[in-house]
């Protein structure tokens, strides 16, 4: 059952400091302007009518805190490695990669995180340890399994809810149980393949299967981020666990089209409890500057981009 609260832990948020929690929601508020940063540059036109990104993109807008929460879990205790799917902008943001690195993969230059070659679905990224996808629905599963197979490091494993039907990763939560594989696998549920929701295409869930396979630390749960970050501090990091995290796709899985609006925007859901907790001043401030940020990241690279269509929906 897909609820915002599903799997909410009451209270949660008091189990972190206000310094964890906005720097959270910091990660959060920079990948969210980066996407709308993305989406106009995507949308919008050179002087001679030439594209400035001429790839498909796979924008995170509407998941942000699922790599915030998780990136400020680990981070200050680890650099983790990280295999992305193809929905990976928020990935590489979250874990401390360079903006402008990612805007120039975006815009095909040599300067990019990729050397412009990845493009908006195969993020790479070394001096995070972040590993570029192939393009194969879940193969970046089995090959971050084997990555922590022959490494035992610690490894984050990203993957959407049809990548989870897949042999390969079907295959790596039994490997992984058997040889107790210091990972974790995050299945980023946006309930739809393309267009196909998931109970159209399966009537079984993913942590019932990983359980079945071994993986008892596996749960089902919404991208609150305080329950994401609790939840990773009551596992076991040493062998495998799993979250299948109910999110929500705010665009089309590819490109910057929406036929409605999202079913919930947990930006806003997360906002209403900062100011129930007190924050609402710090988070609005920190907010401004991460858009102002932003901003001059894009128009460094495209002085004419109009910025009134994010402007407006802030």
């Amino acid at each position: 059952m897909r609820l915002p609260d599903l799997g909410v832990l009451p209270g949660a948020i008091e189990q972190f400091s206000a310094h964890q929690t906005l720097k959270m929601f910091e990660r959060a508020c920079r990948i969210r302007a980066f996407e709308w940063g993305v989406k106009l540059a995507h949308d919008q036109r050179k002087s001679d009518g030439s594209k400035h990104i001429q790839m498909p993109i796979y924008l995170s807008m509407g998941q942000e805190f699922v790599a915030s929460s998780v990136a400020e879990s680990f981070l200050s205790k680890v650099q983790p490695a990280l295999f992305g799917q193809h929905r990976c902008h928020d990935i590489y943001l979250a874990f401390g990669g360079r903006p402008e690195g990612l805007r120039d993969e975006l815009l095909h230059k040599d300067t990019g995180c990729a050397g412009g070659m990845g493009g908006s679905a195969s993020i790479h990224s070394p001096p995070i340890k972040m590993f570029g996808t192939d393009g194969f629905i879940g193969t970046n599963v089995a090959i971050g399994t084997g990555y922590a197979y022959a490494t035992r490091e610690p490894t984050i494993i990203f993957f959407g809810d049809a990548a989870a039907e897949e042999g390969w990763a079907l295959e790596s939560f039994g490997w992984a149980a058997f040889q107790k594989l210091p990972i974790l696998f995050i299945c980023v549920d946006n309930n739809m393949s393309v267009l196909t929701e998931v109970d159209v295409r399966r009537n079984w869930n993913v942590v019932d299967v990983a359980k079945g396979f071994g993986i008892e630390q596996s749960f089902d749960l919404a991208d609150d981020p305080w329950t994401i970050m609790n939840r990773v501090r009551m596992i076991d990091l040493s062998c495998p666990a799993l979250f299948n995290i109910h999110t929500v796709r705010h665009w089309w899985h590819n490109g910057t089209g929406c036929d409605g609006p999202p079913e919930w925007d947990r930006m806003a859901i997360v906002k209403k409890v900062l100011d129930r907790a007190g924050l609402f001043v710090q988070a609005h401030k920190l907010e401004r500057e991460v858009n102002f940020d932003v901003e001059q990241l894009w128009l460094e690279a495209i002085p004419d981009l109009d910025l009134t269509e994010w402007r407006d929906n802030r």
